[in-house]
């Protein structure tokens, strides 16, 4: 309920993206302000779909650009009845089975009434909601929302890489 309340009060707000605080796998925040002056981009994901082939896109993107400053961020969701049931198993299978070095969450809603803070401003303030795993929302330097794609458009097609190219420092 909280959670619902608070969505709606900086929905109002019109914050940029980087007013939202996300918690990672093990526990630590991952405040997106904390990225101010570097592109984000931030993807949806689920362990168990068949779109996860896409990480390998996600940490190609991260390995290259990451250097130059952009930061590549994971959101577990299981609101596709897709991610695995705890964040140790995520963690498991994103840190060691799949190798990935970039921020993951812990599994977070990302549509709905439950919808994690970030996901409602992109409903509410940018018309965007994830209908599927791997949707990508790229969030500029500045915290304004520079493109939303869904879940068929790879992490590394031009459409995603030129703008965030654009907005590397």
């Amino acid at each position: 309920m909280l959670r619902m309340i608070f969505s709606a009060i900086l929905a109002c707000l019109a914050l940029p993206a980087s007013a939202f605080t996300f918690t990672a796998l093990d526990g630590t925040p991952l405040a997106l302000d904390d990225w101010r002056g570097q592109p984000v981009l931030v993807v949806n994901t689920a362990s168990l779909c068949g779109f996860t082939r896409q990480y390998g896109d996600m940490q190609a993107l991260y390995e290259e650009y990451g250097p130059r400053g952009l930061v590549v961020l994971a959101v577990p969701s299981d609101d596709f009845r897709q991610e695995l049931s705890s964040n140790e198993e995520v963690a498991d299978f994103c840190r060691v089975q799949t190798g990935l070095t970039f921020p993951i969450t812990q599994i977070t809603s990302v549509r709905g009434a439950e919808a994690h803070p970030f996901y409602a401003w992109l409903r509410d303030q940018q018309g965007h909601v994830p209908t599927w795993n791997f949707n990508k929302a790229l969030i500029g330097p500045d915290g304004d929302l520079l493109g939303f794609w869904g879940s068929n458009i790879r992490p590394t097609a031009r459409a995603i890489t030129r703008p965030m190219r654009a907005a590397l420092p």
